[in-house]
Order: structure tokens, then sequence, then C-alpha cells
């Protein structure tokens, strides 16, 4: 296959089609590109975060405790489900604070299942620590998002370098911190 559409190489990669460049996309390349494009293009170059980090150590705690006695983790292809319930798939993340890219991220795995896997699903993104619950629909804007994310990442992650660093209200407590302002 030689589509140049970054959403069609992604979907033959993950269908296991032939494709002369496959491409992968994973829902946290999804919400860096929403949250910072320079931390994107790190993780697509593989590089450790900050284990020690506050915010890591903080999602990995709610990651670890937060609905233990549902928690599943599947993985299907380029995704990671944290859980299904009740036939929703539900994203956990420990605070409500970056909604957006965590929406985009529940998205994707919406779109990725519905587009390969032929899955249709419903969403929840959970924060257990202030109990709340916001239901996800695939829409027909939220899978033409998805799919300009794609295309964004797609370019971004090819890029020889990485974007300028921008200062953002939470590089403060990102685990890349040190990559951009040291």
């Amino acid at each position: 296959m030689t589509d140049a559409d970054p959403v069609n190489r992604l979907l033959a990669t993950a269908r296991g089609e032939p494709v002369d460049e496959p491409f992968r996309v994973t829902g946290v390349m999804v919400q860096y590109y929403y949250v910072c494009k320079r931390e994107l293009w790190f993780e697509s170059r593989n590089l450790e975060i900050d284990r020690e980090n506050a915010t890591v150590v903080r999602g990995t705690r709610v990651d670890e405790t937060a609905y233990s006695d549902k928690r599943e983790n599947l993985h299907l292809g380029m995704i990671s489900l944290d859980l299904l319930d009740d036939g929703r798939v539900v994203e956990v993340k420990p605070s409500s604070t970056l909604t957006e890219p965590a929406e985009m991220q529940l998205s994707y795995y919406l779109w990725y299942l519905d587009r390969v896997a032929d899955i249709q699903r419903d969403g929840v993104l959970a924060h257990p620590r202030e109990r709340k619950r916001e239901p996800v629909e695939l829409t027909t804007e939220r899978s033409e998002k998805v799919e300009t994310a794609i295309r964004g990442i797609h370019d971004i992650v090819n890029q020889s370098s990485p974007p300028p660093a921008e200062e953002k209200p939470f590089c403060d407590s990102c685990a890349y911190h040190d990559f951009c302002w040291c």
C-alpha cells in the first residue's frame, strides 16, 4: 500500500494489511497532541519520562487503584483500554484539569474500535478522585477531530527535531520539563 494519507496508513497497519510505511498511533500520543506537541515528539522517540515526577506518580497511583475490582487493561492492536463497564469504554484520569486531551484520547479509542474492529461503543471519562464521570460519544465531529489529530501526529513525529518549546501553565508539572527548560 502506498496511500500517503496517515489515516489510511494507520487503518491498514491496524488491520494487518501490507503497508510500505506502517503508521501507529497510541491513545497517549493523541492526548499529548492536544496537550503539547513537543511532548508528543519526545514520546515518539521513546524518551523516558521522569517517573519520579509528582504528576506521573499521582496518575500511576490513580491508574493502579481506581476501579481495581473491575480493572482489565484490555489491549487491542494500538490501543490499551482501562476498562469496560456496562459495555462502555472507560478512560480513568486523575484530574479533570485537561479535559479536551482526555476526551480526545477516549474518542480515539472509540474511533479505533469503530473503524478497525467494527465495534461501536460509547465512552465514559472517569475522574475517581473528583467522583466525576462524563459521557463521551463518537460523533461525526469527534471522528473528524480524531482524523485531523492523526494527520497532525504524523506530521510531528516525522519531524527531525522537536517543535519549539511553548510556555504553558502546566509545564512545571510535566514529566519532560527538563527537556524544554533546563
